[in-house]
């Protein structure tokens, strides 16, 4: 992990309130067992940033985690770690100000997936668990997770509100291009142009009949017996996210929709306490149970089950798929016109086949910062060679087969305005945001009641947190 991606990391900080100057206290000599360096400590408050206090110990905190996430520190000084923190700080501050809601479900929910990560990792010792962070209780860690986690929401919240309307011209992407240094012109590695052509087995109307039996068995336990839909969705539902919480999802707002549109559908139009019947999305079927409605806002609990595939499903996609690569490499029909005749993929198949770039939307894939699993499918393959059959899944589907080609490649080379056009406006946007959040940050600290205490005065910050 360089040095930059530490310092985005730093997010993670404990939490507490108030208004009063904070007089220095008397540092003291101290062994600094993270870095293994003796350095002078203040003991307790080391900085105030406007509502909220920076504990030495919440940067020490940080330090270990990252430490024990793998992290490389070196070249990384304890000043750029604290003011990493401070404009964390600086963020959730004025996030406050500025009335940014807090998704109170969701950081309760990503509370209990990363407690239920690290009890994974650990065999379950809650008791290193509640010692690493110094509680006596697991309601205690539970709280002091909670505003960790809120807080570095409204620091993200606040961060994507100074860029979210920061647009950029064709005009300023060229300027910026211009006056990069001939030596600074970046370069992008090796990049292909990737097509695919997927079949997926065919569910059978008996193995979705199925499903929907068991959910309207669900259903009717509820409802008639008494039986907690929760538990059920614990057992049985399919959709990981969610079961560990008994199905528990994000809150759903009516102006914010996040979910399919089917989904929305049939959560809008329940009754509080209601369970719908039985409904089908690209994922599977489900049922909802909406457990509390506040204004725009509904809870909801699902269970999510997906129809079983047959073998005779499954064989009959994969026959299907080596006919087509067989008629492919026998010139019988280009790979696009197949695609487009045999793919069972809506998001690739009208375009050829042709795979989008989920990062910068376009149709080439850096090689080197390939996906690892996409890598390895096609790091072997020539120009216009159609690999094997490939058995793959995704998010929807268990089982899918598919064959992949290469429709172009271009090895590395130096950016080109014309041909990196995108690539050179994504840096160029990038680096407008930076100047705006530096903008904001230093408007932001002026008008902020901050102050720093003890070793940490004699930083060098890149911002101006000692308003010299």
């Amino acid at each position: 992990m360089n040095k930059a991606l530490v310092l985005v990391c730093l997010f993670c900080f404990n939490l507490s309130f108030a208004q009063e100057i904070i007089e220095d206290e008397k540092p003291k000599v101290e062994k600094d067992t993270i870095l293994n360096k003796t350095r002078i400590k203040a003991d307790g408050v080391a900085a105030v940033v406007g509502e909220f206090i920076v504990l030495e110990s919440d940067l020490d905190r940080e330090i270990a985690q990252l430490k024990a996430q793998g992290a490389d520190l070196e070249g990384v000084t304890r000043c750029e770690l604290f003011g990493s923190l401070l404009e964390s700080k600086l963020y959730a501050h004025q996030a406050i100000q500025d009335s940014i809601i807090v998704n109170e479900l969701y950081i309760q929910s990503l509370v209990d997936q990363q407690i239920e990560g690290i009890l994974a990792q650990t065999n379950g010792d809650m008791n290193g668990l509640l010692n690493f962070y110094k509680k006596d209780s697991e309601e205690a860690l539970r709280e002091e997770m909670y505003e960790i986690n809120k807080n570095a929401y409204l620091a993200k919240e606040m961060q994507d509100k100074v860029i979210r309307d920061i647009e950029i011209t064709p005009e300023e992407v060229r300027t910026f291009f211009n006056e990069i240094p001939e030596e600074e012109i970046p370069t992008f590695g090796t990049e292909l142009k990737l097509a695919q052509i997927v079949v997926i087995p065919e569910v059978t109307e008996e193995a979705k009949q199925a499903v929907i039996d068991r959910l309207n068995g669900f259903k009717k336990d509820v409802e008639e017996n008494g039986a907690s839909f929760t538990t059920k969705a614990l057992f049985y539902s399919e959709d990981s996210g969610s079961k560990n919480n008994g199905g528990l999802l994000p809150t759903m707002n009516r102006k914010r929709p996040r979910m399919v549109k089917e989904f929305r559908d049939v959560a809008f139009n329940l009754q509080e306490g209601e369970i719908s019947e039985p409904f089908e999305t690209d994922f599977g079927f489900h049922i909802i149970y909406l457990e509390k409605v506040r204004g725009q806002e509904y809870e909801v609990r699902h269970i999510l089950l997906r129809p079983e595939l047959t073998e005779d499903a499954i064989q009959k996609a994969k026959d299907e798929i080596e006919n087509v690569r067989e008629k492919i490499i026998n010139g019988l029909v280009t790979f696009a016109d197949a695609a487009r005749e045999f793919s069972d993929e809506k998001e690739t198949k009208f375009e050829g086949g042709q795979l989008t770039n989920p990062t910068t939307q376009d149709f080439n894939f850096e090689l080197t910062r390939m996906e690892p699993e996409l890598y390895s499918q096609v790091q072997d393959l020539k120009d216009d060679e159609i690999s094997p059959v490939i058995q793959d899944e995704d998010r929807i589907n268990r089982i899918k087969f598919k064959i992949m080609t290469v429709t172009d490649r271009i090895d590395d080379h130096k950016a080109d305005f014309a041909r990196d056009y995108l690539k050179i406006k994504d840096l160029a946007l990038q680096d407008k945001q930076v100047k705006a959040i530096e903008v904001w940050q230093r408007e932001t600290i002026q008008n902020t009641y901050i102050k720093i205490n003890g070793e940490y005065r004699s930083c060098d910050f890149q911002s101006n947190w000692l308003k010299e």
